[in-house]
């Protein structure tokens, strides 16, 4: 078990080790910042493929009774490489912070800090929370709330990652300087729609099929779970409808400025040639001498 555990540990760190110490042999033109963003993105999606395919795999297996039936990976994988990469995030997400302000040249950014952690905190703070709340309700739930019951529901948990690498795509296509491209257009409506399915809808589609493998109708599913569960879905669903509704208003800002963009270059290609600039000796004054 600790040689698994420590290979989580060791497996993301590392990762992002690797991808510091390559990327700017590759892109000698990025920053610190650039850099350590991309590493971080890099590592999510990784972890992100690595726990769709897990959740996969668990709501496959548990698909006969969800309620019963088990499958070892709902709960290994949590302690394997949940923890470790939740735990490694929340670091990584620091140092991304920290050398964006320092590259800024903010003067309290010259090295690490209480003031830094501090503000790090303050601007990232659902995300922050987002983790924590992850380490200190899923891990506790998974371990030894769940009564040897609902792998599948985990599993469906793990599916919510599903969205994290065209998430970190769109990231570093901005960061190569193609968001223009017809690739950047297609990933940010993929980032919408399987942030949609699968941070969001999927809640009302686990409460259909809880009340589905007990006969009762959806509505009546939050009155048949203890409070305790409906609140922990409640915090795990509030920050993903709040990020959604910020990818959209970004979503649409940036439709408007490529429209207006659009419709701007295209009146300038259908107006008239101006006429020509009159030269110093077509009717000009000639002036007193």
């Amino acid at each position: 078990m600790l040689q698994v555990l420590a290979c989580g540990v060791v497996v993301f760190p590392g990762l992002f080790f690797i991808f510091r110490r390559v990327l700017p042999s590759i892109f000698k033109q990025w920053t610190d910042a650039d850099v350590v963003l991309v590493s971080e993105r890099l590592v999510s999606s990784i972890h992100a493929i690595m726990a769709t395919t897990a959740g996969v795999i668990v709501v496959s297996a548990c698909s006969g009774n969800v309620m019963t039936d088990r499958y070892w990976l709902a709960t290994y994988f949590v302690i394997w490489y949940g923890v470790p990469y939740m735990t490694y995030d929340i670091y990584a997400m620091y140092l991304s912070h920290y050398y964006r302000f320092r590259v800024k040249g903010h003067e309290e950014y010259k090295e690490h800090s209480l003031t830094t952690v501090n503000s790090f905190v303050r601007r990232e703070f659902l995300l922050v929370l987002h983790h924590i709340a992850l380490l200190t309700i899923l891990l506790p739930v998974t371990l030894f709330f769940r009564r040897d019951q609902g792998d599948y529901f985990i599993g469906c948990l793990f599916l919510t990652e599903l969205s994290t690498p065209f998430v970190s795509l769109g990231k570093i296509l901005i960061q190569l300087g193609l968001q223009d491209c017809w690739v950047h257009k297609a990933n940010g409506g993929m980032v919408l729609l399987s942030f949609f399915l699968c941070r969001i809808a999927l809640f009302p589609y686990m409460y259909w099929v809880y009340g589905r493998h007990y006969g009762i109708p959806i509505y009546g599913v939050p009155f048949h779970l203890t409070l305790s569960v409906n609140l922990g879905n409640l915090c795990i669903l509030a920050p993903q409808v709040y990020w959604f509704v910020l990818l959209c208003r970004k979503g649409w800002r940036l439709y408007q400025r490529q429209r207006h963009a659009t419709a701007a270059a295209g009146s300038q290609d259908s107006s008239p040639l101006p006429p020509p600039s009159p030269s110093l000796t077509d009717n000009q004054p000639k002036g007193n001498h």
